[in-house]
């Protein structure tokens, strides 16, 4: 694990209830995010917190200065942790991620975040493109109900299909397990 760091994607808390943008499972996404960081902490494994920022015309969530836009208590950053700010869905576009991935010499990444379907799933694969190991924490991620051609999809149903979707092809993209099975391994 020496060479593997915990990467947070957009725990705010505009995705939790009372937010602008509430994500179906958000509370007990961000209680299994919550397990899976005092791990890292406990055994001085890097953690990086991604923090995104809207800038985009007619952004409604996560605007600068709002509480909506900060990191949900759950999961806040202490002193040393890497916290990397972003305005768009991939965590490595116009940031230092990958920069500072390198510079670490971490080749493997946990990852846990919000949206599934969107922050996670883009910085799932734009990481394995850039050459490293990844592993989701599924339970430990969160989406919402999608519209397609006037029909609603279901949070439950995105959250299967684009993890099922990752892992594709005998987990070419990530491995997908859960919080349990994550801390019994380790």
């Amino acid at each position: 694990m020496e060479k593997t760091a915990l990467l947070i994607i957009d725990v705010q808390n505009d995705y939790f209830p009372g937010g602008k943008m509430t994500l179906e499972g958000a509370e007990l996404a961000g209680k299994n995010i919550q397990q899976v960081l005092e791990y890292f902490r406990k055994n001085k494994l890097p953690v990086i917190h991604i923090r995104h920022i809207s800038t985009n015309e007619g952004a409604t969530f996560f605007l600068q200065g709002t509480s909506g836009a900060e990191i949900h208590s759950l999961v806040s950053p202490l002193a040393g942790e890497k916290v990397i700010e972003k305005h768009f869905p991939n965590s490595f576009r116009e940031t230092d991620l990958l920069k500072y991935l390198q510079s670490e010499n971490i080749k493997d990444l946990v990852i846990t975040g919000m949206m599934t379907d969107v922050c996670v799933e883009s910085t799932t694969r734009a990481s394995f493109d850039f050459g490293f190991n990844n592993m989701i924490i599924g339970d430990a991620t969160a989406t919402r109900d999608r519209e397609l051609n006037g029909q609603t999809v279901k949070a439950s149903e995105v959250q299967k299909s684009f993890l099922a979707g990752i892992s594709a092809l005998g987990g070419l993209y990530a491995k997908i397990v859960n919080t349990k099975d994550f801390l019994k391994e380790k």
